[in-house]
């Protein structure tokens, strides 16, 4: 039988965590401390908005390049 497992991880930890894994540069000790105390469906949800927002961000910052005229 599956145990359910509570987990207490804040949502400023599972923004941290998932930005950190943007930039690909987490320590191993750092990881297992987010695998055993970090939602996984928290970090899926925030890996989305920040996959999101990124995305977003990028196509912002390209039409501002592009309405300027410096891309011309």
């Amino acid at each position: 039988m599956i145990e359910a497992v509570s987990r207490k991880g804040s949502l400023l930890q599972t923004f941290k965590a998932v930005a950190w894994s943007f930039l690909g540069i987490r320590r191993s000790d750092g990881y297992a401390q987010d695998v055993s105390r970090l939602n996984p469906l928290h970090v899926i949800a925030a890996g989305v908005i920040a996959a999101a927002a990124f995305v977003l961000g990028v196509w912002l910052l390209v039409g501002w390049i592009v309405s300027s005229g410096v891309a011309a």
